[in-house]
């Protein structure tokens, strides 16, 4: 590889490597805002809290709580597997946020190991490695640390980018540095994409033996929930009708509050949930929601039968929402985010309504909505519209949502395909 391909990547690793000194103080920072957990912050800086275990070692990394969820089957199909002339697979899994390590500790299965992904310095880089020593590194969907995955190459480590997809702004960035984009994809031995779209997108950053396998989020479990939990918010809705909006962004709760008005005017009982994306908005929704009588899950605020609205501002709930009512409108779909995972709530039997913007899923919505027959809404007047139908006949609603876990069903297959990929890895490093 030219110095003149290396010159971007070479001056990042400069860069990381003169921040190194100040990680304690910048993760004592986040820690102290609850973006890091402080009994593990050594993990960051590349220290092991736990033994290498004996045999290979395959290591999977998700950024965060969707990346980690999606890459749970996968998980569980390598444990089972047998590495060549090893008797036992070990599953090493890292990722970078507080909720994934607790989504984490709760949901991996029995022979998985966690730790935090260490920062991408040169330093920590090198501890974290230099004590797993992974047969194979497995980066979920793009969270791409240059220092990591470089790093990790120059040590024999075979690389895979698993359900992996770019979006078409990030791939405009990457071509502004096509050569270090370039270097970087050209790491890993495969590239395995959950579409063509993305597959195409990778090819034209240099990327090598790009493969179509589908994603991953296909082959997902539905969502888990608590049962008591569940039981509660039944009783507590009762018969009332349900809109519920679900992982919402800025933008989109404007959207479906005017809707919410328009449907008290048919149904007057109705009760409307606002799951937002990110917790943090639950005051201002609650702000936007003005006049209308509104309860904060995250608050302890009791949903009772005078409250319109009900913003379930916490973590780790939409197995629970998505149980509730045999329809949703997802969000990051009216606003150009490409639009959350549809299949979570199609696996519940969760009809699903969706704005223009599903980039990021496209397989997914087409397959999901193409089995309901409807679905694709713009405005409040379309979600309104849609709603009142679905509410108004309950027999139609249920079967939508039959529909939409049929469609889901159609996606399956991604994890046999990735365990395919990865054995053949194995095999030449063997």
């Amino acid at each position: 590889m030219s110095k003149a391909r290396l010159t971007g990547l070479a001056a990042y690793r400069l860069a990381t490597h003169l921040v190194s000194p100040f990680a304690p103080l910048l993760l004592g920072q986040r820690a102290a805002r609850g973006k890091e957990d402080r009994a593990r912050t050594r993990e960051r800086l590349g220290h092991a809290a736990m033994a290498r275990p004996e045999g290979c070692l395959i290591w999977v990394h998700g950024a965060s709580v969707g990346e980690s969820v999606s890459a749970l089957p996968l998980i569980e199909r390598l444990l089972e597997e047998s590495c060549a002339h090893e008797n036992k697979t070990n599953v090493l899994v890292t990722s970078g946020t507080v909720a994934s390590a607790a989504m984490m500790d709760a949901r991996l299965p029995p022979g998985a190991l966690h730790q935090f992904v260490p920062l991408d310095t040169p330093r920590a880089v090198s501890r974290f490695l230099d004590h797993w020593r992974p047969d194979a590194g497995l980066f979920v969907e793009s969270d791409l640390w240059p220092n990591l995955i470089l790093g990790a190459a120059a040590r024999g480590v075979r690389l895979a980018l698993v359900n992996a997809r770019i979006s078409q702004r990030s791939a405009r960035r990457w071509r502004w540095a096509k050569a270090s984009g370039a270097a970087l994809l050209g790491a890993f031995d495969v590239v395995l994409a959950q579409d063509e779209t993305f597959a195409g997108r990778f090819r034209s950053l240099g990327a090598r033996n790009v493969q179509v396998v589908g994603s991953l989020k296909a082959d997902a479990p539905p969502l888990p929930v608590d049962e008591a939990a569940l039981a509660a918010m039944k009783a507590a809705i009762g018969s009332r009708p349900v809109l519920l909006a679900a992982q919402t962004h800025a933008g989109e709760d404007e959207t479906v509050l005017p809707a919410h008005d328009q449907l008290r005017a048919r149904f007057p009982d109705l009760l409307t949930i606002i799951v937002p994306r990110h917790v943090g908005r639950g005051a201002d929704i609650a702000m936007l929601c003005g006049p209308r009588p509104a309860a904060r899950r995250s608050s302890g605020e009791v949903l009772t039968a005078g409250t319109a609205v009900y913003i379930a501002d916490t973590l780790n709930e939409m197995g629970l929402f998505y149980r509730l009512t045999p329809f949703c409108f997802l969000g990051a779909t009216l606003v150009p985010l490409g639009g959350h995972n549809p299949l979570e709530p199609a696996k519940l039997k969760c009809a699903v309504l969706a704005g223009p913007h599903c980039e990021s899923n496209v397989d997914a919505f087409e397959a999901i909505l193409g089995a309901q027959g409807f679905g694709r809404v713009y405005n409040s007047a379309d979600i309104a519209r849609q709603a009142a139908r679905l509410i108004a006949d309950p027999q139609a609603a249920r079967l939508a949502g039959e529909d939409a876990a049929r469609g889901a069903a159609t996606l399956s297959g991604a994890v046999e395909r990735t365990v395919t990929a990865i054995r053949t890895l194995l095999d030449a490093r063997a």
